[in-house]
């Protein structure tokens, strides 16, 4: 059996024991990460999904935090004296161990979530939130525009409550949007008052 899982913007097709190069994960050597987004579930049976695959998630162990190659990008002007320019970067990377293909019940206990909307909603929203709290006006918060709220609401942040209930770890955990500490401390008051 083999899954197509989406992550840092990439897509890989991976079988339980492969191990695999992605975008740096906030996550240690050693811990389990699960990743939610599943667009296929190859096999006997394929089920491809719309765009995901309800229930399903990839398992995965992280082996290290590596650099990948360096990449050297020299710009050179035609014409112009002593217009050169070097400028090199290489990319952060986590490396994982895939352990297990789960079809279904993706919310396992005990499992840090890497990426996907099952994942801040199970993680970092409190399970107990009142349902009038459910779809609050995000744009409220100072810095929060349309468009920052449209991605909180796609992560699984609808209101307040959600926001104020976040840890440091769901932070960084939420790949969709960066949230700020003082977005935090503003949804406390708005959901308080």
């Amino acid at each position: 059996m083999f899954a197509v899982l989406k992550t840092g913007g990439k897509q890989y097709k991976v079988q339980a024991g492969d191990v695999l190069r992605v975008e740096k994960l906030a996550a240690d050597a050693g811990e389990k990460v699960q990743f939610n987004d599943v667009l296929m579930l190859g096999g006997d049976a394929p089920v491809v999904g719309a765009p995901f695959v309800a229930g399903a998630a990839v398992q995965a162990e992280v082996i290290d935090q590596i650099k990948g190659d360096k990449v050297i990008h020299f710009v050179r002007r035609r014409r112009k004296h002593s217009s050169k320019r070097t400028k090199g970067h290489r990319q952060k990377l986590t490396l994982v161990k895939i352990t297990e293909i789960l079809t279904s019940g993706a919310d396992a206990t005990g499992v840090k979530a890497a990426t996907g909307k099952g994942a801040v909603a199970a993680s970092a929203a409190p399970a107990a939130a009142p349902a009038a709290a459910a779809g609050d006006d995000l744009t409220q918060i100072t810095g929060v525009g349309p468009a920052a709220a449209k991605k909180l609401n796609e992560a699984g942040l609808t209101s307040f409550a959600q926001i104020a209930a976040l840890s440091e770890d769901a932070i960084a955990a939420i790949d969709a949007v960066k949230v700020k500490p003082e977005w935090v401390e503003q949804a406390k008051e708005l959901a308080q008052g």
